[in-house]
């Protein structure tokens, strides 16, 4: 699907806050409400948009401790790998890579002694060769 500008622009507000009001993106898009939720339907149906979700504030997030998991496994392990690491729901994100490893993970945990575990939890999963982990100290980017 090739996207227009007034997409681009919708994206744009979406990811900002994707609670915004369809009349107040019609507002800033100066588009009828209509076109602007036909256009945000025609986003979805053609798998532009695929959902909604929280962005979680800083000061939350700033409670939590986040590591960087590189992952690194032999050949044609991937499937139950991904499947077992999906199980591990403070595996917050996970990357297919190049590189010296295969995947990258962001874990998050509440405390050190937590992300500890989980970080040992996936170096021990079956099929995993080695993880090399890095401490997420700050973010400087998340759109």
């Amino acid at each position: 699907m090739e996207l227009t500008d007034k997409d681009e622009q919708l994206i744009c507000l979406l990811q900002k806050n994707g609670r915004v009001s369809v009349s107040e993106m019609a507002r800033k898009l100066s588009a009828s409400r209509t076109a602007v939720q036909m256009r945000m339907q025609k986003l979805e149906r053609n798998g532009v948009i695929d959902g909604y979700t929280v962005k979680l504030s800083p000061a939350y997030l700033e409670k939590k401790v986040q590591a960087l998991v590189m992952i690194r496994f032999p050949p044609g392990n991937r499937k139950e790998i991904e499947a077992e690491l999906a199980a591990i729901v403070q595996l917050t994100s996970l990357y297919s890579i190049s590189g010296a490893f295969d995947m990258a993970g962001v874990v998050s945990a509440p405390s050190m002694g937590e992300l500890d575990m989980i970080i040992d939890k996936i170096g021990c999963l079956k099929g995993i060769d080695e993880t090399m982990s890095s401490i997420i100290l700050s973010t400087k980017i998340d759109r």
